[in-house]
């Protein structure tokens, strides 16, 4: 027996089997990772890491500038590529760190490529104590 359409003008729909279908649907999805994936994530412009002796912002684009957008002059034999990371840089950290030239003493130290920390604690250029409140 043959089926007859009753209304041979309206659209029917796709009779593909069920393995063709699965495979366009995971092409999809493949296609749709390696789209996320391919794009770049974006670097955070500024970081602000608490201190007890002052809130220091690191301003990474223009540090990132500086290295010419070189991701790897610091990443990741200095720092983590990830902004949660922990810095391992805390009180009593800076004459070691300087000392090994790691972390931001790497940079920021006597004979550095940047200003080094003594005598800049308190001029704000790194630690910077919030208002107190009133």
């Amino acid at each position: 027996m043959k089926r007859v359409d009753s209304n041979p003008g309206r659209a029917t729909g796709y009779n593909l089997p069920m393995g063709t279908l699965i495979s366009v649907f995971t092409t999809f999805v493949l296609l749709c990772g390696l789209a996320a994936l391919a794009q770049e994530k974006k670097p955070p412009e500024k970081l602000v890491l608490q201190a007890k002796t002052g809130n220091v912002t690191f301003d990474h684009t223009a540090h990132a500038k500086r290295e010419k957008n070189d991701c790897k002059a610091c990443h990741d034999k200095l720092f983590k590529q990830d902004a949660k990371a922990p810095l391992n840089y805390k009180a009593g950290m800076h004459k070691p760190a300087e000392t090994a030239k790691t972390s931001c003493g790497a940079c920021h130290r006597a004979g550095g490529s940047a200003f080094g920390t003594v005598g800049n604690c308190a001029n704000s250029k790194c630690h910077v104590k919030s208002a107190a409140k009133g």
